[in-house]
């Protein structure tokens, strides 16, 4: 469990770092030629598109992960879901981190497939075409959003360890409040 939650930080790290550094990199906008009926953009080399699958890449690992976290037996005790979701804080954790990170998905995939399709398709047959750029934005607050996502499963995991230590003394039968053990 501790070595799934010191990997998630690593991975929160790592999320912030390609996607800064896919928002940083990203020109405004390619250079215009224009030809007879047609415009060619010619887009600088950078990076945007690879740093942007990263992105997504390592998101669904910390997704993944923190499914696996929270579901995963500890101590060779496993407890079963509905024990686990007494805790209300834990369920609307888990709630908010999928959604969370569906979103930031959402969001990455949006500005990294647009961003190849501008550079794939560079051929226009409109003669007022401007050469754009995906939408910063979208990346910057993609990126954003997993790494909230990342430490909201983080918030999940400490969570699901307190979960699991009232469900293990719940089960504890040490008699009535007040009552001495018998020796």
């Amino acid at each position: 469990m501790v070595l799934l939650v010191s990997y998630n930080l690593v991975k929160c790290i790592f999320l912030s770092l390609f996607t800064t550094a896919s928002k940083l990199v990203q020109p405004r906008a390619g250079e215009v030629t224009t030809l007879k009926d047609i415009v060619v953009c010619n887009f600088p080399h950078d990076h945007t598109v690879v740093l942007g699958s990263l992105s997504f890449i390592f998101l669904t690992l910390t997704t993944i992960f923190g499914f696996i976290a929270v579901f995963s037996p500890y101590n060779g005790k496993s407890i079963p879901a509905a024990g686990l979701f007494r805790c209300t804080s834990l369920l609307v954790f888990v709630v908010i981190s999928v959604l969370v990170s569906v979103l930031a998905g959402v969001l990455l995939l949006w500005a990294t497939i647009s961003e190849g399709h501008h550079i794939l398709h560079n051929v226009h047959h409109d003669v007022n075409y401007q050469c754009p750029t995906a939408k910063t934005g979208l990346l910057g607050s993609g990126g954003f959003l997993a790494l909230d996502s990342a430490l909201f499963w983080l918030v999940c995991q400490m969570l699901t360890l307190n979960s699991r230590t009232d469900y293990e003394e719940e089960e504890d039968l040490k008699g009535d409040y007040g009552q001495l053990p018998k020796s």
